[in-house]
């Protein structure tokens, strides 16, 4: 694929603008969490120590009052996707697919979940010295199992297409996860089992693997979703949000982000949504400071498909993310404030919903590498 503007300059110059966006967005996420812990005058050291010490923490209880507020929320926010999703169409725009077989790299990719998925879910005495790190083969089959079915689809993968940009995802992801483990110390909402044994350089190598295969899961699934006309119809041309004065919007919203970070280390039971919040709107309003376009520069024409692919694909990569770490033998345990209830696998029910905003979070992170390597016209 050819860069605009070409050669090394090009992305050099590309690297910094991406830069000019990761480095504040680090500090902040890092930093302002930190600020607010020595606000309440709590020592800092735990926070800073390697591996993190997260371990099972009694949060506040079960409440009904926030459970149902959170539910009827997201009903009413999701309905009208759902509606314009399933409504009779007279016409649905399609998308040609392709005859393409099956390519083989995508029965590999089957062949590995399957193998690692039995070796997971078992105690092999045989396999004792490598079962925690069951896990990232069982992703890395996945992303090429989802990248085939989207090439038999419709002729294109992220895999095949765009093979620089597919690549740079790995190591992209495994720092952007970091950033999520970090900020877990503060409100401690999920700890692991299983890894007590592993060296500080283990669990970064163990820790790390898994990560890295993150944002190539969901860009994947996405970009599969994509193909179906039946879950973008209607939101190609729904519901325009134009904002006036963005410049000074994004400066508010970068100052409530960053509130929202500080207030981490200082509320951890009432505002550990930040934990997920901050990083998207970091990000987007870096962006538009920066005079970058950003995940949500379609929803000006009322062009919604994208951020629906993206939600749904987190979502589908979470189901199997919960369905794989249940019984293995290195794993993750959640203990949420007020909606800990209902679990389906180890996660709380409302915990799924997490997941719909986490896809945005993901597209936002990967739009980083757009400057360096753009969209194929």
């Amino acid at each position: 694929m050819r860069l605009r503007g070409g050669g090394v300059h090009a992305i050099a110059y590309a690297m910094t603008k991406a830069l000019a966006i990761l480095l504040p967005l680090g500090l902040m996420l890092v930093g302002l969490p930190l600020v607010g812990v020595a606000i309440t005058g709590r020592p800092l050291a735990p926070y800073l120590r390697f591996p993190p010490t997260t371990v099972s923490v009694d949060h506040l209880p079960f409440s009904w009052w926030v459970f149902c507020l959170l539910a009827v929320l997201v009903m009413t926010v999701l309905l009208p996707f759902v509606y314009r999703a399933i409504r009779p169409a007279s016409k649905a725009r399609e998308i040609v697919t392709a005859t393409t077989p099956f390519p083989w790299w995508g029965w590999l990719g089957a062949t590995i979940v399957v193998v690692a998925w039995v070796l997971a879910w078992n105690r092999f005495s045989w396999f004792t010295a490598w079962q925690a790190f069951t896990f990232s083969p069982l992703w890395v089959g996945y992303i090429l199992v989802i990248n085939a079915l989207n090439h038999a689809r419709t002729g294109h993968c992220l895999l095949r297409d765009r093979p620089g940009y597919f690549l740079t995802l790995f190591p992209l992801s495994a720092g952007f996860w970091w950033f999520f483990e970090y900020l877990n110390r503060f409100v401690q909402n999920w700890h692991y089992v299983g890894i007590s044994d592993f060296s500080p350089w283990q669990y970064l190598l163990y820790a790390t693997l898994p990560f890295a295969t993150v944002l190539p899961a969901v860009l994947s699934t996405c970009d599969w979703l994509a193909s179906f006309p039946r879950l973008n119809r209607g939101l190609a041309d729904a519901w325009p949000i134009r904002i006036i004065g963005a410049r000074w919007f994004a400066w508010a919203s970068l100052l409530i982000a960053g509130a929202g970070l500080t207030a981490i280390g200082v509320w951890p039971e009432f505002v550990f949504s930040f934990l997920w919040i901050a990083p998207l709107v970091i990000i987007t309003a870096l962006q538009v400071i920066c005079r970058r376009e950003t995940i949500f520069a379609p929803v000006a024409t009322g062009d919604w498909r994208r951020l629906w692919q993206a939600a749904l694909a987190a979502l589908a990569c979470g189901f199997f993310w919960e369905l794989w770490n249940y019984q293995s033998l290195a794993h993750w345990e959640y203990s949420i404030p007020f909606v800990h209830r209902f679990e389906i696998f180890h996660m709380p029910l409302l915990g799924y919903v997490g997941y719909l905003p986490f896809g945005w979070e993901c597209l936002a992170a990967a739009s980083l590498l757009h400057t360096v390597w753009p969209q194929q016209e």
